[in-house]
């Protein structure tokens, strides 16, 4: 202690001086004999002063320290400059004394505080106005006076540093021990201040500032759950997106806020209404308006439909993987109009987020599911911290915001002998990378024609990548099979079914009792899809895009691509295989751009 051994002026003890209020008082008993055993002079309140005269050690009360009575049911005791002064006192004479001959306090070494059980009191479900009595003023302020003026004064918040503390006497804490006694008090006050703030926006907050509560995490068993907008200086801030039709689940918005990031920087990138289907914080399809053919249109079941441009955009989106967008949730860049809307209302879906929806589309989609279909308005104008954070396993991690913007200038860099890259292919190579930057990694993606055709994700080896997506687009281009697309279905098979059925139909893997059930669907058994006419067709497939979420390590990635009509590639380039990798690029008359841009996405 630096003022361990000050010497008597004008009357006023000798000694270390120590301030006590605790709430939780284990181990007080022993902690204070201690300190008396020491020579500390003690000053106390309430329930604490007594608990610590029950253990035969004397103490002052503060009221006579400060020469002013506790008042307002106790809400006002240690709120006084003798006390602040004593704690706030700098080891100097000007200091001293302005503390002893303006205030007529002493010195105050030690302060020894933990605060008002809040946070118990809100967990008994204790009404608002028992809450905010519960809420501690004085406690938190002496906190923070000591933790400030560290250099002097210990300050103790948790009954297991007792022992330490007592253990250092006479000597006291070194300066090491002191910040780090200060820096637990910072966190302690810390906390109980964003308890306090946090309950109050539970209890006082409304629409998007709101905390809104869910009805269970990733699984039924993770409850309590609710998501909330930020803490900030100004306030809580509101969540991007107002909830106007269903209950979000905590997935739903996982989903949700990722796939309104994709469509938004796709819509930019572009400046095409863009659309995405989104299941289990992946994009099963994303795509941007381009014309569709009346044999695609057919394909995708939609012949003879009224069609907007967005309405096209969420088609594309959907009919990239249908099998996995069954459920999905879907994002849309621009307003949703009513043709959208129609759109939906026969998809099995869980929810959608847009910027805006024309009344007569709103009315479809709140009707969806009984009135259960999540509609979700994103605020266009909002934009997110530049630093993010999440908890893991009692981690806290933060990293600055994947920010980095894509655009045509992404393809500037091309690597290979071919260069020219029409508009056509640089839209297919953005909508690819975009969609593979909200894609768990490792991933990679296939696009043509304006569309993902093809996603692969989460793999921890990129050939698999390619292999998985690739698969996806074999699947897509095969529906387009003239055997396929002749397919008899019986009267009253439902959509998904004869989605389902032609997939089945494309794999052909089925033993013998799938099968027998995939023939219900049919009028007459399709005659076999076999593997020389899927290989025939595949070999007229071309032009296709391929973005990838990092480097290419090894040129197999190449070669996988080129079996499924890859023409076109984007991937951030500097892998010490890059030579290899853009060699095997230019053997298959590829063009492939390096963007230096890795976009991992946990």
């Amino acid at each position: 202690h630096g003022d361990a051994r000050r010497h008597d002026q004008e009357g006023l003890s000798m000694g270390l001086r120590a301030l006590i209020s605790v709430s939780d008082k284990t181990g007080l008993s022993d902690f204070v004999k201690g300190l008396h055993a020491h020579g500390f002079t003690i000053l106390s309140t309430g329930g604490t002063a007594k608990a610590i005269r029950d253990a035969g050690v004397p103490c002052s009360d503060v009221s006579e320290y400060t020469q002013s009575p506790e008042v307002m049911d106790g809400r006002v005791k240690t709120l006084h400059p003798r006390v602040h002064g004593g704690i706030l006192m700098r080891d100097t004479e000007a200091d001293r004394e302005q503390l002893t001959k303006l205030l007529g306090g002493e010195p105050i070494d030690l302060v020894v505080v933990n605060l008002y059980p809040f946070a118990a009191t809100v967990a008994k479900g204790a009404p608002f106005d028992v809450c905010i009595e519960n809420i501690d003023i004085g406690g938190p302020t002496m906190v923070r006076a000591a933790a400030k003026n560290h250099a002097r004064v210990t300050v103790l918040i948790e009954p297991s540093d007792y022992a330490g503390y007592l253990a250092s006497l006479p000597a006291g804490p070194d300066s090491k021990a002191k910040s780090m006694y200060a820096l637990k008090a910072f966190s302690h006050t810390a906390t109980y201040d964003t308890a306090v703030a946090e309950w109050m926006q539970g209890q006082l907050c409304e629409g998007r500032t709101a905390v809104q509560t869910l009805k269970y995490g990733c699984n039924p068993h993770q409850k309590p759950a609710s998501v909330r907008g930020l803490l900030s200086p100004q306030g809580p801030q509101p969540l991007p997106f107002t909830v106007l039709s269903g209950t979000p689940g905590y997935i739903n918005l996982l989903d949700a806020l990722n796939a309104w990031q994709l469509v938004r920087e796709l819509g930019e990138a572009t400046g095409l209404p863009a659309a995405a289907s989104f299941k289990h914080v992946s994009p099963a399809g994303a795509a941007v308006y381009a014309p569709l053919t009346p044999d695609m249109l057919e394909v995708y079941e939609a012949a003879g439909k009224e069609l907007s441009h967005t309405a096209i955009a969420y088609l594309r989106s959907r009919q990239a993987d249908p099998l996995c967008s069954f459920g999905d949730f879907v994002a849309i860049s621009t307003t949703v109009d009513a043709s959208t809307a129609a759109l939906l209302k026969i998809e099995v879906s869980d929810g959608i987020i847009a910027p805006g929806f024309e009344p007569e589309a709103l009315e479809i989609l709140k009707a969806k599911k009984g009135g259960k279909y999540i509609v979700l308005q994103a605020d266009a104008s909002f934009e997110p911290p530049a630093e993010e954070a999440r908890t893991i396993f009692g981690t806290d991690f933060r990293q600055q915001r994947a920010a980095a913007t894509i655009t045509d200038a992404t393809l500037n860099n091309v690597v290979t002998v071919k260069k020219e890259l029409s508009d056509a292919v640089k839209r297919d190579l953005l909508v690819a990378q975009v969609a593979i930057k909200y894609t768990q990694s490792n991933s990679v993606g296939y696009a043509k024609d304006g569309q993902m055709v093809g996603v692969g994700a989460g793999q921890q080896s990129r050939v698999d990548c390619v292999k998985l997506a690739g698969r996806k687009v074999e699947t897509w281009y095969l529906r387009q099979h003239p055997k396929v697309r002749a397919l008899k279905f019986k009267e009253g098979v439902k959509r998904q079914e004869r989605i389902n059925a032609r997939v089945r139909y494309i794999e052909g893997d089925m033993p013998p009792t799938e099968k027998a059930q995939w023939l219900l669907n049919f009028s007459a058994e399709p005659e076999e899809l076999t593997l020389a006419e899927k290989s025939a067709f595949l070999k007229t497939l071309d032009g296709v895009a391929l973005a990838s979420d990092a480097f290419f390590p090894f040129r197999d990635s190449i070669d996988v691509a080129s079996t499924r009509g890859v023409q076109y590639l984007v991937a951030a380039g500097g892998s010490v295989a890059d030579g290899e990798v853009i060699a095997a690029a230019d053997e298959y008359g590829m063009t492939m751009a390096f963007s230096g841009l890795r976009l991992f996405h946990h």
